[in-house]
């Protein structure tokens, strides 16, 4: 689990590429501190397991299902990543709870400067804009960042400097793609309304009624 706040950027110094796994060379300083391997770290928001460490790098496995539903799928060794560690139960929760696993990818339409902040549009498969909400949360590339009007296919951010110098997003442009994680209580709220609406729920479901009260001795 993590949360969205961004720690550092690495770089992708390697990539090896089998049949079924690509293996990442991830340059990096801040959050190898009290890493060990087997830890997770959220790499642009893709939840990867340490798999070796070095002084100032370490690798990471990535299945064909991560690089294909991620903008992994058209990594290159140069690359810059956002990085953070997986959250602990004395860390501060200072953006909102973010699994690591990407819904889909989204495309920058236009990057606006407005004063200090700058404004992002984004677009996603449709059927992903019913997570985002007006001033809801939503993780991008890894970073917890709070959705603006969204509207058909579209929504946008505003982002502050502090933000834009820190991540990756200070060097995203028009036409680039990003990593997606919409908001996973608005997932799981959908999962539970579409389960208390299906025929297996309404075959096992207790109404409160004065039958069901009789039947139980009241």
């Amino acid at each position: 689990m993590f949360t969205g706040i961004i720690e550092e950027t690495g770089i992708i110094s390697s990539i090896q590429k089998t049949s079924d796994t690509w293996i990442l060379e991830i340059e990096a300083k801040k959050v190898l501190e009290n890493t060990h391997i087997g830890d997770s770290i959220a790499v642009s928001g893709i939840c990867l397991t340490v798999t070796t460490l070095f002084e100032n790098r370490f690798t990471v496995d990535v299945s064909n299902e991560t690089t294909n539903r991620s903008i992994l799928r058209n990594a290159s060794a140069g690359m810059k990543i956002n990085l953070e560690r997986a959250l602990t139960l004395s860390s501060r929760l200072g953006g909102h709870l973010v699994s690591g696993h990407v819904d889909t990818t989204g495309t920058i339409t236009k990057v606006e400067k407005h004063d200090a902040s700058t404004v992002i549009f984004f677009r996603i498969p449709q059927q992903y804009l019913k997570y985002i909400v007006d001033k809801g949360s939503v993780c991008i590339d890894g970073i917890s960042l709070t959705a603006v009007e969204p509207r058909e296919d579209v929504f946008s951010v505003w982002v502050i400097p502090h933000t834009l110098s820190h991540t990756t997003l200070l060097s995203k442009k028009a036409g680039d793609t990003v990593n997606i994680e919409c908001d996973m209580i608005a997932k799981y709220t959908e999962k539970l309304i579409n389960n208390r609406n299906s025929e297996a729920f309404s075959k096992t479901d207790d109404s409160l009624s004065t039958a069901f009260l009789q039947e139980r001795g009241f």
